[in-house]
């Protein structure tokens, strides 16, 4: 079985879900540290200008250092409004936008309290829609209290997974000679972004996940998994 573990991240690129998808498991990792200006509370859209991060505001002055499950979301600003006003400037005119904004402005329309909630939903709602079936499951129910690459293999151990699949930037921080050493074979993410048609030109890559369903809809499974990077 094949096992890939990630932090919820807000509205994720594609590679994300490529993984997902190469999978025979996922987990989401909620009991690591949080990071700021990573990706676990903002991600990338294409505008008519370029690119632009949409940003969700959290609470994190005097928190020192935070698990992803107890990072709670700054619900004093109006970034909800802020999120979906962007959205809709970026892909009125996407053949999706309908279908798609109509999930986001209920979704936000919403009171969230932690991070990790609004972004699993996000995820799974993705995932339906990328017709992805992986099984998902939380890091924090497998009660594994190791670090760094034991992390990674008592998880496995807890799933019974035989394999491990890597974000490609795993070759910076593995200790590859322990997969060895329990018979745990280790392989690297070798995702190929896809090009397709945007809302503007030219071609913008590492857009989160709803850039792609925008734009066209059921079709982002097969854009998204095919190989040829045409």
């Amino acid at each position: 079985m094949i096992i890939s573990v990630h932090q919820p991240q807000y509205l994720p690129w594609l590679g994300y879900f490529e993984k997902i998808a190469r999978s025979d498991c996922f987990v989401f990792l909620d009991n690591v540290q949080y990071k700021e200006r990573e990706f676990q509370n903002r991600n990338k859209i294409r505008t008519p200008g370029g690119w632009i991060w949409l940003t969700v505001p959290v609470i994190s002055q005097g928190k020192g250092r935070q698990k992803i499950s107890e990072v709670k979301i700054d619900n004093e600003t109006t970034w909800q409004r802020k999120h979906l006003g962007r959205l809709k400037t970026a892909y009125s005119s996407a053949a999706y936008f309908n279908k798609y904004y109509s999930f986001l402005e209920e979704l936000l329309s919403r009171e969230w309290g932690y991070l990790k909630d609004l972004n699993i939903e996000i995820i799974r709602f993705s995932l339906k829609e990328l017709s992805i079936s992986t099984p998902i499951c939380l890091e924090s129910n497998l009660r594994v209290t190791s670090s760094r690459t034991e992390r990674i293999i008592d998880i496995c151990k807890k799933l019974k997974a035989d394999t491990y699949l890597s974000g490609s930037g795993g070759r910076d921080y593995l200790n590859e000679e322990l997969f060895a050493k329990e018979n745990l074979k280790l392989f690297y993410q070798d995702f190929k972004h896809p090009q397709y048609k945007q809302c503007s030109e030219p071609f913008e890559p590492y857009m989160s996940i709803i850039d792609l369903l925008f734009n066209h809809g059921k079709k982002a499974k097969e854009i998204l998994l095919r190989r040829d990077n045409s």
